[in-house]
């Protein structure tokens, strides 16, 4: 006989299928026993039916493919006896689920078994309808689930109210058919009906509201006592786990508490005692109780408890950071930081034992710790969590360096009392992790140094000594070559020293000492190797007796390979050696970066919300905010007068570009797909980018070459701008750009001004062309992408000068149903010739009505631009009372010119 014949039992082909020893041998036993099956459901053999879809269960657990045998879950769920009907349901739940179409022929057999008058067949349809019910099952089926729930049995009723949780949760609007079945069921003394019924009842609250309200109103008192049972009740030993009755019913009760107490005050006063006993008795030694508690606590901040119920939740949490198990650690930590928007002073209690947690081996914990450290800092206890995480920064392992410099970076900067305070630990934060911080944190130091210059000489002293001590920290070096370029004469004579101070004696040859160890130690890093070189051309300026050696160390990197940094050197020699007599005006300190300017745009404030804080910082005091130390923040106002342009002339700089400093440091040398991020165009010339003479028109090619420099000392008003340059320069994504090219930027054009002299009068050779007029970038109108009952989608565009095949989108979605939409999530889809870059959503929660609104920004690269219009697909995926919801459409309607 064949071993693979119909007859053959699943034991036996199990053993096969075991022994083999290779996949090839397993599929052909597979492939032979198929073949049999099949052969047995052509000739329609009865006998051998539930003995062949059993053993096709099996091999589709497997992963082999056995849709050949759905039709005969079908004919076994038909037959009359138990054991046919259950391996049919078995293969019913296994084979097939709510998408197969076939579903739709075992309706019929599913209503007459819920009818049967035996119970375990009743038993079987209800598991089945449970788990593969559809909506239009739902529809149909619902009258007999419903009537199930109210019989005698037990078990029936139990296995109908999990099948209601399906029904409800497919068909929502079928909840008011349960409200009150489902309430009776929680007068049942059996745990299994209880836990379901309670479990029901959950469901329909987030289901319906006018469920809430039912269940409310006549279910309040019963949760109540049925949690006050629960706790109370003797040792039962069907219930008891380590030495807790029933925490699954506890659990399950809790949630339900919590459902109805949300914003219910009546409610929660009914269950404020029930929740305090519940929290001080249950026993926390074991996982049981502080599974327990931890419901308990979420509960407890759920509802509308009392404050003294509050701090005791919170209390539990803190004793939770004390457990062993990392897990209950972790839970606590998530826990406390919901709770800080509810009682943030009974979490400021647990500070101390968070603070350990930050320390901890577990990265997980770290992080999720030093999130919630950051959320518990204020002005009292700044400066104590500040020093305590720097501390830790010194020790802590190099993959946590990276987001604890972070963290107490945006302290120092939000809470900063004054600006020395500031200095003093970005300092300590750049000598510790320099290679860790983002570039936007230096350049924030930067212009607060440059806004309090009754700290220069301290600044550079400090700077000074942090470099000789280490000299390896990338961000840190970078910081004290500019300083020491700017105030390195400060340095020598001690000017501006502090009581808390110690003086040092410094000599110029020691100052060029240090900047010549930076710049051969970071040899790889071409950005710190420039603001170095142009670190040494102004102390050139500052330390005259110290020119022949700068001289000598600018003509080693003569024959540097990075071209940028051989033609600096060449030009920089060039100024040293040709034009002493100029030399002074050309590379005389940086004038006062606007503060105000820069924290608007790194906020991504809008040009009309600068152009407002500007107005506000003229007419007060001019003091930072921020950072006081009785130094006035320089406006507009002193930026025109000094370029000798109106207010209209001064074009804005669109909030999407990123702060000035990222081109006046030079951050451009390195190559765009280091950073990840396309390079940024403005809408305009920023001011600062006026004051450092970027905007006009291009150098001719003739004047690149060093000997061919022949600067005339009658243009002093814009000699005096070279120094300004000296650090703008840097930018040059084009190595090919000489120094002085630098002051005319073909990408940035301005409007002719005769007040100033022209650059061009500087070197030799120059033509007076007139200055070209600024490009202006086409305004386009707004769009409604899409609208449904539901959700609005509305697009804004912008440009970039220069580049027209570039859009950047800023997406608006609001919420027009009455309820809250959670996990929400945009995609989009464009044609190949369109390169699409979506940025992060503000939120993944969409308040409803309206009253919020989630933004994200996209940006489109049209490769065939003013061939092909722009087109888009998109999607919308969200939560709706924890219903998964899916929309999605095509936008054909944007303005043409795109």
């Amino acid at each position: 006989m064949n071993p693979f014949s119909s007859g053959t039992r699943l034991r036996d082909m199990i053993r096969a299928i075991r022994a083999c020893k290779t996949a090839a041998e397993e599929r052909a036993v597979v492939r032979k026993e198929c073949a049999s099956i099949r052969a047995a459901i052509s000739e329609n053999d009865q006998d051998y039916r539930h003995r062949n879809l059993a053993k096709l269960m099996f091999i589709h657990m497997l992963g082999y493919p056995t849709h050949f045998g759905q039709m005969e879950c079908l004919k076994l769920i038909a037959a009359a006896g138990f054991p046919e009907k259950r391996i049919g349901y078995l293969g019913l739940m296994l084979l097939l689920d709510e998408r197969q179409e076939v579903l739709m022929l075992v309706t019929n057999s599913l209503k007459q078994d819920l009818n049967h008058s035996n119970q375990y067949i009743v038993g079987l349809a209800l598991c089945a309808l449970g788990n593969i019910c559809s909506a239009e099952m739902a529809h149909d089926l619902a009258p007999e689930v419903e009537r199930l729930l109210q019989i005698r049995d037990p078990n029936i009723k139990k296995k109908a109210a999990l099948c209601s949780i399906r029904i409800i949760r497919k068909v929502p609007d079928l909840a008011e058919n349960f409200m009150g079945p489902a309430a009776s069921l929680l007068k049942e003394k059996h745990h299994g009906v209880l836990i379901a019924g309670i479990q029901l009842c959950t469901d329909l609250c987030k289901a319906s509201v006018k469920a809430l309200e039912y269940l409310r109103k006549n279910c309040t008192d019963v949760s109540v006592r049925i949690l006050k049972d629960v706790s109370n009740s003797a040792y039962a030993p069907e219930y008891d786990v380590a030495g807790i009755t029933d925490p699954f019913l506890h659990i399950r009760v809790l949630r339900l508490m919590h459902m109805l107490g949300q914003d219910d005050a009546d409610a929660s006063e009914y269950m404020n005692d029930i929740l305090a006993q519940v929290a001080t008795k249950t026993e926390s030694n074991k996982n049981a109780g502080n599974a327990i508690l931890y419901e308990c606590v979420e509960t407890i901040m759920g509802i509308e408890a009392t404050s003294g119920l509050r701090v005791l939740a919170i209390n539990i949490l803190g004793r939770f950071l004390s457990n062993r198990d990392n897990n209950i650690r972790y839970v606590a930590l998530n826990m406390l930081m919901k709770a800080i928007a509810v009682d943030s002073q009974a979490v400021q209690r647990h500070r101390a034992t968070i603070l350990e947690c930050v320390k901890d081996s577990d990265a997980s914990i770290r992080k999720r710790a030093l999130e919630l450290i950051f959320l518990l800092v204020n002005e009292t206890n700044m400066q104590s969590l500040t020093q305590e995480l720097i501390d830790y920064l010194v020790v802590s392992d190099q993959d946590f360096k990276e987001d604890l410099a972070a963290k107490i970076c945006s302290i120092v900067e939000k809470f900063s009392p004054e600006k020395l305070w500031y200095i003093d630990q970005m300092l300590k934060v750049l000598s510790e992790a320099g290679n860790f911080v983002k570039d936007e944190v230096w350049h924030a130091l930067i212009v607060v140094i440059s806004n309090a210059p009754e700290l220069h000489g301290y600044t550079v002293r400090s700077l000074f000594k942090a470099l000789q001590t280490s000299c390896e920290e990338k961000s840190l070096v970078r910081v004290a070559v500019w300083c020491i370029g700017e105030y390195g004469d400060m340095l020598i004579n001690n000017v501006g020293v502090l009581g808390k101070e110690e003086t040092i004696t410094v000599a110029e040859s020691d100052v060029i000492d240090v900047v010549e160890i930076a710049l051969k130690r970071h040899s790889s890093d071409v950005t710190t190797r420039a603001m170095s070189l142009v670190a040494l051309l102004k102390l050139s300026s500052r330390f005259p007796t110290c020119s022949e050696r700068i001289q000598e160390i600018m003509i080693q990197q003569k024959g540097s390979l990075v071209l940028e940094l051989q033609q600096r050197s060449i030009e920089f020699n060039s100024i040293i050696q040709k034009h002493q007599n100029i030399r002074s005006s050309v590379v005389e300190r940086m004038p006062v970066l606007d503060m105000s300017t820069y924290n608007l745009k790194r906020a991504g404030s809008s040009p009309a919300s600068i152009a407002s804080e500007k107005a506000t910082q003229t007419s007060s005091s001019g003091a930072s905010i921020k950072l006081p130390n009785g130094v006035n923040n320089h406006t507009s106002a002193p930026l025109v007068d000094l370029l000798d342009l109106s207010s209209d002339d001064i074009p804005q700089t669109n909030s999407s570009t990123g702060d000035f400093l990222h081109d006046l440091l030079g951050m451009d040398l390195t190559t765009p797909s280091s950073t990840g991020k396309p390079a940024a165009a403005s809408g305009g010339v920023d001011i600062l980018m006026d004051l450092l003479s970027v905007g006009t028109p291009s150098v001719p090619t003739d004047v690149l070459a060093p000997d061919n420099i022949s600067l005339k000392q009658d243009n002093t008003q814009a000699i005096a701008s070279l120094d300004r340059l000296s650090l703008s320069s840097l930018a040059s994504s084009t190595p090919q750009r000489s120094l002085l090219d630098s002051f005319q930027d073909p990408s940035q054009k301005t409007k002719p001004n005769p007040g100033v002299s022209p650059v061009v009068d500087l070197l030799d050779g120059f033509n007076s062309n007139d200055l070209l007029p600024r490009e202006e970038t086409p305004a386009f109108p707004s769009i409604t992408a899409f609208q449904s009952s539901s959700l609005k989608i509305t697009f804004q565009f912008s440009k970039q000068p220069g580049k027209p095949q570039v859009t950047v989108i800023q997406a608006t979605f609001t919420n027009l149903s009455s309820n809250d939409y959670t996990d929400f999530l945009f995609q989009a889809a464009v044609p190949k010739f369109i390169q699409l870059h979506l940025d992060p959503a503000s939120s993944n929660i969409l308040p409803a009505n309206g009253k919020g609104a989630v933004t994200q920004s996209l940006s489109l690269t049209n490769s065939q631009h003013g061939q092909k219009a722009l087109a888009m697909r998109m999607r919308l995926a969200y939560k709706v009372n924890n219903q998964d919801t899916l929309e999605q459409g095509q936008i054909s309607n944007f303005p043409p010119g795109l």
